[in-house]
């Protein structure tokens, strides 16, 4: 069956739904006189696995401060952060089966699989709902081989909208240039996202047109095709009318977008691009998945030579490969900080209101049976979560707990995530947020 948002995000890598007519980002028209504090959320998931002894400071066996203690080799960049951090260690996902990856299963808090559709939304897509609402609600990008990029640059396996509704992440940083700042942009990109608007404003032309000489029964499902035309293209008009705003936002192209040397050039201004739609105000939620969600992944531009799948095979700590790249994700992550605190907001900083999720969509390794699930948080969303600490849990609570706090930090009531009464008795030793993680 046709659905409005799958026909969305299926031709335009989930651009544009669950945005009104008239929304313009919180960042670009400022009000004094607003009493809701914008707030955003940023998940980075990365593949293969997140071992809890690349993260965890030595000695620390028991909840406790942080401070005085010394952040592992793979995560040292992130010691001057350290009273914005929060560890923790023993939630579960023994439910989502993950294998290799449980894929939507892993922000959706139930069973996934390679190839398996989503089952129900995910946390990410439930935060975009719940934050105020931005152009953009939920914008997705997704890192791996130069090869996969290329050959896919939209691709499904983290994020969903509800059962059977999944939405695209962008992999090809001049696609997502286009979306985001066409109407700022020269030369090529310029032809090339004018060319690509008439295209889709002719096709919601014709199949509207078309769509009157179809049955009663089938007018209804193509109408939802149709609208999602309407909607791709209204988003296009929006972000064009604030073009000369959204100006002093968008990077600077260069010949990493179009002559990139390795795939990490790709990686950079992708992240690049995620920071500029969080701080110019055109979303409130990026999930960010290095590796795409599934086995593969590569990062020669670290001088790493193995990729994909063989990289799931080898140990974690204290293994050179992996040292560089949970170096290079914990880069990234202070990169989005330095942003984010660099902007002025409220009595404060952008980071002041911002919460960074940090954890694995594969548990604690490959081939995990999900028994551990270890996240980091960054930032507190606006004095909601408890910062400058380990938490040591005893592994009878799932990542839908998780789940449930974040949505309670974000302002809305919520006991259980994705989780009925039948599956919590077997998965869940107890109900409500993790009183260990909110302030």
């Amino acid at each position: 069956m046709l659905n409005r948002r799958n026909m969305l995000h299926g031709m335009a890598a989930s651009v544009g739904a669950a945005f009104g007519s008239s929304l313009v980002p919180e960042r670009l028209l400022a009000s004094a006189s607003s009493s809701t504090t914008p707030k955003r959320v940023v998940f980075f998931m990365q593949n293969q696995g997140f071992d809890p002894k690349t993260c965890i400071p030595e000695g620390l066996s028991s909840s406790g401060s942080l401070a005085g203690t010394k952040l592992p080799e793979p995560i040292a960049a992130l010691e001057p952060y350290k009273e914005r951090l929060h560890i923790i260690n023993g939630l579960h996902g023994r439910h989502t089966s993950p294998s290799h990856s449980a894929f939507f299963g892993a922000l959706g808090g139930y069973r996934g699989g390679d190839g398996v559709p989503p089952s129900a939304a995910t946390i990410d897509f439930e935060l975009s709902k719940a934050l105020p609402q931005t152009l953009l609600p939920h914008l997705c990008i997704g890192m791996d081989s130069i090869e996969n990029m290329t050959t896919k640059p939209t691709l499904a396996t983290l994020s969903a909208s509800g059962a059977g509704q999944p939405i695209f992440m962008y992999s090809d940083p001049n696609q997502l240039y286009q979306t985001l700042y066409g109407g700022i942009s020269t030369g090529d990109i310029r032809l090339q996202h004018e060319a690509r608007s008439n295209v889709l404003s002719q096709i919601e032309m014709l199949a509207a047109t078309k769509g009157r000489a179809l049955p009663a029964a089938d007018q209804l499902r193509y109408g939802q095709y149709v609208q999602g035309f309407n909607d791709i293209n209204g988003l296009r008009g929006r972000l064009d009318t604030v073009a000369e705003q959204l100006r002093k936002f968008a990077p600077k192209v260069d010949e990493r977008y179009s002559k990139p040397e390795f795939e990490t050039d790709w990686h950079d201004v992708l992240l690049d691009l995620g920071i500029s739609a969080l701080v110019s105000g055109i979303t409130n939620t990026l999930t960010i998945g290095s590796g795409r969600g599934e086995i593969f992944g590569a990062w020669k531009g670290l001088g790493v030579e193995q990729q994909g799948h063989n990289l799931g095979h080898m140990e974690q700590p204290d293994n050179p490969i992996w040292i560089k790249i949970r170096q290079y994700n914990s880069r990234m992550l202070v990169r989005i900080m330095e942003a984010l605190e660099s902007q002025a907001e409220g009595s404060g900083t952008m980071m002041d209101h911002t919460l960074i999720v940090y954890t694995s969509n594969n548990a604690d390794k490959q081939h995990t049976n999900g028994a551990n699930w270890p996240v980091m948080l960054l930032g507190n969303l606006d004095g909601a979560m408890k910062t400058g600490c380990f938490t040591q849990l005893d592994g009878k609570r799932p990542i839908n707990a998780l789940f449930a706090t974040l949505l309670r930090a974000a302002g809305q009531d919520c006991d259980r995530f994705n989780m009925n009464d039948n599956l919590a008795k077997k998965f869940d030793a107890s109900t409500g947020p993790l009183r260990e993680v909110l302030a």
